[in-house]
């Protein structure tokens, strides 16, 4: 019997792909709702039972556990490996369901800028005609995916999927760049590291970020007598072996007959949307995988041009009385919010949420020269406020207390308040969101909507950057 742990998008995945191949399967959910029941009917109707509720033991006769955001110290999880019960992701599971003949992983994994680089990698991989599609953190579960049409996966890759992902062997790998977060999940920056580093293990190319000291270290012992091939990019003048940057284009000086004498032209800071340096990186990363797989370089660009962003990712609001108004709700976590803050050169900053462990001072530090003002909402919002005392005593700080979701509309006018001509309200929150909104999504969502109110129909108006 399977037992999946976790009722969430890839368990449910999980459990419909073993019910189909005719295994007894058994879901365990210790949260309880009226859509997780949706979920549990619809599963009943396939055979498959849901037991709500923290479990005390395993299923009986429980042969495999397939665990979907479980932390590896859970009772449950512990207790089936001291029983000899393997635990593995959904990840692990859809590697080993692949048919012969699958279609081959580029998967990648990083702290910041997962989505945005899968998606870039899977405009450039369909620019060149391959039916590529982009699976597993990005929103579709692997499993889902590898008996389907694609005939190329790529493939983003969280730190959870990975802890227990012992077996895959990805055409392509990459590390994008490893700062601190989800320390509460795996207990250390060291452990965290480890586990996305085992993304290069069995990996034919190594792709790492030549600036971010981790992604260079977890790919250094791939550098010469693994059989791997090392391939680094840079924000710099790359050297042989990488990609990077000349002036205001990408170049590529590892996938060129002579990297010693020659570079390629792949694409232009023009063609990369929104602009930012972090998105810049990202562009590298997915254009060293693309590459990998023989994409042209006028795929890449193509595939750039053709890149539609992701919602809640720099996305610009609206502009009131020349104050431009920025979602990155997505930046949950200090490092995202880092990038985003330093594209940027005056900012009121709209920060706070759960922090998950991570520190703030030296966000803080290195952004105090650009902040006009901070607005904080939360459940840490006092750390960060503290850290802004210590680092940027000069800049106003208002709190917004309160848990509810229109806490939003008061961030907003608080916000606005402290603007000046010229200023960025920039929504970079450094933290998760679900002390006080269902998703990220949703606090952007509630972000926009607030500054829309503000305009009563006579000014600026939404739109990307």
């Amino acid at each position: 019997m399977i037992c999946v742990a976790g009722l969430g998008v890839s368990g449910t995945a999980v459990a419909r792909a073993m019910a189909a191949r005719g295994e007894k399967v058994v879901v365990l959910e210790g949260r309880d709702g009226e859509r997780a029941r949706a979920t549990a009917a619809a599963l009943a109707g396939i055979g498959v039972e849901v037991r709500f509720g923290e479990p005390a033991e395993l299923p009986a006769g429980t042969s495999l556990v397939v665990a979907t955001g479980w932390p590896p110290h859970h009772p449950l999880l512990v207790a089936a490996a001291e029983a000899g019960v393997e635990v593995i992701g959904e990840v692990e599971l859809a590697w080993r369901l692949r048919p012969a003949g699958a279609a081959p992983w580029l998967a990648l994994t990083g702290t910041n800028g997962k989505t945005t680089a899968v998606r870039m990698l899977t405009s450039m991989l369909t620019a060149a005609g391959h039916r590529a599609l982009a699976v597993g953190n990005v929103g579709t579960p692997v499993v889902e995916a590898v008996t389907g049409p694609a005939d190329v996966l790529a493939v983003e890759l969280s730190s959870f999927q990975l802890h227990r992902s012992p077996g895959i062997a990805p055409h392509t790998a990459a590390v994008l760049n490893v700062a601190p977060d989800h320390l509460d999940w795996h207990g250390s920056l060291e452990e965290y590291a480890r586990v996305k580093g085992e993304i290069f293990t069995r990996a034919g190319t190594v792709v790492h970020n030549a600036d971010d000291e981790w992604s260079a270290r977890l790919a250094a012992p791939y550098d010469g007598g693994t059989g791997a091939r090392s391939v680094g990019f840079t924000l710099g003048v790359p050297a042989p072996g990488q990609v990077g940057v000349v002036e205001d284009l990408l170049v590529d000086r590892a996938f060129v007959a002579d990297p010693a004498r020659n570079a390629e032209e792949l694409a232009s800071f023009d063609d990369i949307r929104p602009f930012a340096p972090h998105n810049v990186a990202n562009a590298l990363a997915a254009a060293a995988m693309a590459r990998s797989y023989g994409v042209p370089a006028e795929a890449v660009r193509r595939g750039l041009l053709d890149f539609v962003p992701d919602p809640h990712r720099m996305a610009r609001v609206a502009r009131v009385g020349e104050v431009d108004y920025v979602d990155d709700s997505k930046a949950t976590n200090p490092h995202a919010a880092a990038a985003s803050l330093a594209a940027y050169p005056s900012i009121v900053w709209i920060a706070g949420g759960q922090l998950k462990g991570a520190d703030v001072e030296e966000l803080v530090r290195r952004a105090a020269p650009r902040l006009r003002g901070a607005v904080l909402l939360g459940v840490d919002r006092e750390r960060i406020r503290q850290a802004l005392a210590r680092h940027a005593a000069n800049v106003p700080v208002v709190e917004v207390a309160g848990q509810d979701t229109g806490v939003m509309d008061r961030v907003v006018i608080e916000a606005a308040r402290l603007a000046a001509p010229g200023d960025t309200v920039l929504l970079a929150p450094a933290g998760a969101s679900l002390d006080m909104f269902p998703g990220y999504g949703a606090r952007g969502e509630a972000f926009a909507q607030a500054v829309l109110e503000r305009l009563d129909g006579s000014q600026g108006g939404a739109g990307g950057v």
